[in-house]
């Protein structure tokens, strides 16, 4: 379970065209949910304004996403999203979806990698990110 006080929420609605022909939430869908909830960990951590100055940003480099119930329209889900792990250059990202009644629907796992596009290779997370990502490391 995600520690409350460490982590980023995002609601999403549940739109009728994220369903497959079973009626549910289809697995691309959460996959999009998932992309949502890392764009707002990359816009909240400073990630995106450190490629706009620098061209310093991160490469996703693996997602796992383990599916335990289904989503119905209508409806909402919250992914909430927090780091699971920081080493030199790497970082993973710990997200889980709920459904309206609070259950978890799906588990997912990414590992990024910091990155200069400048140079095109990996570097050390800045001080600065890694500061502010740290606000939102589990412990």
């Amino acid at each position: 379970m995600i520690d409350s006080q460490r982590v980023l929420s995002l609601t999403l609605r549940i739109d009728w065209s994220d369903l497959d022909t079973y009626e549910h939430v289809n697995n691309i869908s959460i996959m999009r949910y998932l992309q949502s909830a890392r764009v707002q960990f990359w816009e909240k951590t400073g990630w995106v304004d450190s490629y706009k100055k620098h061209r310093i940003g991160h490469i996703l480099v693996s997602t796992k996403c383990d599916f335990r119930k289904e989503l119905f329209y209508p409806g909402t889900v919250v992914i909430e999203t927090a780091v699971s792990f920081m080493k030199n250059s790497s970082f993973g990202i710990h997200h889980q979806l709920f459904d309206e009644q609070n259950q978890v629907c799906a588990e997912s796992n990414d590992v990024a990698l910091c990155y200069d596009f400048n140079v095109k290779k990996s570097i050390r997370i800045t001080k600065e990110l890694r500061e502010v990502m740290e606000l939102y490391q589990q412990v």
